[in-house]
C-alpha cells in the first residue's frame, strides 16, 4: 500500500488531489446537462473565454477567480441571450464570442510577455501548486451546483428533455438556460486549475458520456457521471504521479477508459438480453 500512501505524505498532493476529486465531481454533475443538452462545443469555448479573461487579468493584476469567475459568466450569458434572438445558430455565436476571448488573451501575451508563465497553468492546469484556499473554491462551486441541481430537480429535468412544451406549460425556461449557463461558466473556473484549458471540456463530457451509456434515466445518470468524474480525478492524480505525467492529461485518459469500457459492455450486455 505504499504506493498509496507515499504521495499522500506531501501536503501540495494532498491539496491538488483534494482539488482533482471534487473538480471531476463538478464536472461530472454540470456535464450531464452539458451532454444532454448537445453543448459540448459550449463547454470547450468557455474555456477559451476563460483564458482571455485570466490573461486579461493577470496583467492587470485581477485575481485569477475574480477575472476568470466574471469572463465565464458574462461570456456565457451574452452567448445564452444572443442565441435566444433566434438570428443565428448557437454555434456561430459561440464561435465569435470565444474565439474573440481567446484571441484577447493571445494579443494580451504577446503585448505583454512577463504573463506567460501564469498562463501556461491556464492552458495546462497547475493543480499540484493549489492551495488550501483553491480546495475551498472549488468545493464551494460544487455544493453551489449540488444545490441547485437538488432544489431544480423537476424543472431542470423538464426543459432539458423538452423545452417546449416546458415553456408552454409556464416553466421559466429562459431563466434555467441561464442558470445552467452559468454554473457551466462557474464549473470551467474551477476546473481549469486541474486540466487547464486545453482539457476542460474532457472532463465535462467524458464522465456524463459515460453513465449515458450505463443508464438512461435522469438520476441515476446524474449520480454515476458524478461518481465517474470524481474517481477519475482520484485515480488519475495517483497514476500522474507514479508515471510521471501531466495530472489533466492522467485525468482525462482514465475518464476516456472508463468510456470505453462502458461503450464495450453495452453491446454485449445487449446480445445476452437477445
Amino acid at each position: 500500500m505504499n504506493w498509496l500512501t507515499e504521495p499522500l505524505s506531501y501536503e501540495f498532493f494532498r491539496h491538488g488531489m483534494a482539488v482533482a476529486v471534487l473538480a471531476g465531481a463538478l464536472c461530472g454533475l454540470v456535464g450531464t446537462f452539458v451532454v444532454l443538452r448537445g453543448m459540448s462545443y459550449l463547454g470547450h469555448g468557455l474555456s477559451h473565454t476563460v483564458f482571455g479573461a485570466a490573461a486579461l487579468g493577470s496583467v492587470l493584476g485581477v485575481p485569477f477567480y475574480a477575472a476568470a469567475g466574471v469572463g465565464g459568466l458574462v461570456a456565457s450569458v451574452t452567448i445564452g441571450r444572443l442565441t435566444r434572438r433566434g438570428v443565428l445558430r448557437a454555434d456561430a455565436v459561440i464561435g465569435v464570442v470565444t474565439t474573440a476571448a481567446f484571441a484577447l488573451g493571445v494579443a494580451v501575451l504577446a503585448r505583454w510577455g512577463q504573463a506567460r508563465r501564469s498562463l501556461d497553468a491556464v492552458l495546462f492546469g497547475s493543480v499540484l501548486g493549489v492551495e488550501a484556499a483553491d480546495v475551498a473554491v472549488v468545493a464551494l462551486i460544487l455544493a453551489t451546483a449540488v444545490l441547485v441541481v437538488g432544489f431544480g430537480y423537476r424543472a431542470l429535468l423538464f426543459t432539458t428533455f423538452d423545452p417546449e412544451v416546458a415553456r408552454a406549460a409556464g416553466s421559466p425556461v429562459d431563466r434555467l438556460d441561464d442558470l445552467v449557463m452559468v454554473l457551466l461558466a462557474l464549473t470551467v473556473m474551477g476546473a481549469l486549475e486541474v486540466t487547464g484549458a486545453v482539457l476542460v471540456s474532457a472532463c465535462l463530457v467524458i464522465p456524463a458520456a459515460t453513465a449515458r451509456l450505463v443508464t438512461d434515466r435522469f438520476g441515476p445518470m446524474l449520480i454515476t457521471s458524478t461518481a465517474w468524474g470524481a474517481a477519475a480525478g482520484g485515480a488519475g492524480m495517483m497514476a500522474a504521479y507514479h508515471l510521471d505525467i501531466p495530472p489533466g492529461a492522467a485525468i482525462t485518459l482514465i475518464a476516456t477508459l472508463g468510456f470505453v469500457l462502458a461503450a464495450t459492455a453495452g453491446p454485449v450486455r445487449a446480445h445476452r438480453r437477445s
